[in-house]
């Protein structure tokens, strides 16, 4: 005998407009990830004192390379299906063309989102790496700071990144493509 969970329905969204929707995501995973990734880097940290960019156990590039490529992946993701979500229930004032492949398209995006934003936070981490002393010690309080700022600065892009691509195959139900 078969066991089949269905799916729930998703949860009827209010009408709005996709401005004020995004602003409403955008708070919504700013807070959390800041908060956490300052709690985390933070904890981390202070059990040396100090930290360096990639040497030692507790460096710099141990948490925020990470971050770094997982948020862009799970934020396109999930903001490009609560955008569609929003849209098939006529929660937001577009509609998404039915023609488009949208897991494709959040596969396809979040990788790269995800690559881009590794790599450049790399080549970021190298070059002050090579900028400072060799035996120059980072604050752990500042480096926390640091990666809760990166963590928010992710969020509120992440968020506006991905709809400004998926803005290709929206329309305004009546007038044509946006």
């Amino acid at each position: 005998m078969k066991f089949k969970l269905k799916p729930s329905p998703p949860k009827k969204l209010r009408k709005t407009t996709l401005k004020r929707f995004l602003i409403r995501r955008a708070i919504f995973y700013v807070l959390p990830n800041v908060f956490f990734n300052f709690i985390i880097a933070y904890a981390s940290f202070q059990e040396l004192g100090y930290t360096h960019f990639f040497s030692g156990t507790q460096n710099l590039a141990r948490l925020t390379l990470p971050m770094a490529i997982f948020l862009p992946v799970i934020l396109t993701i999930d903001i490009i299906n609560r955008v569609v979500i929003a849209s098939e229930q006529g929660a937001i004032e577009f509609t998404v063309d039915e023609q488009l492949n949208k897991k494709k398209l959040m596969a396809k995006l979040s990788i790269l989102h995800g690559l881009i934003t590794g790599l450049l936070v790399l080549s970021v981490l190298l070059f002050a790496q090579y900028g400072f002393s060799k035996y120059y010690k980072l604050d752990a309080t500042a480096m926390a700071v640091l990666v809760g700022l990166l963590a928010g600065v992710l969020s509120v892009i992440f968020v506006y990144v991905p709809i400004w691509r998926l803005k290709r195959w929206m329309y305004k139900p009546g007038m044509g493509k946006y």
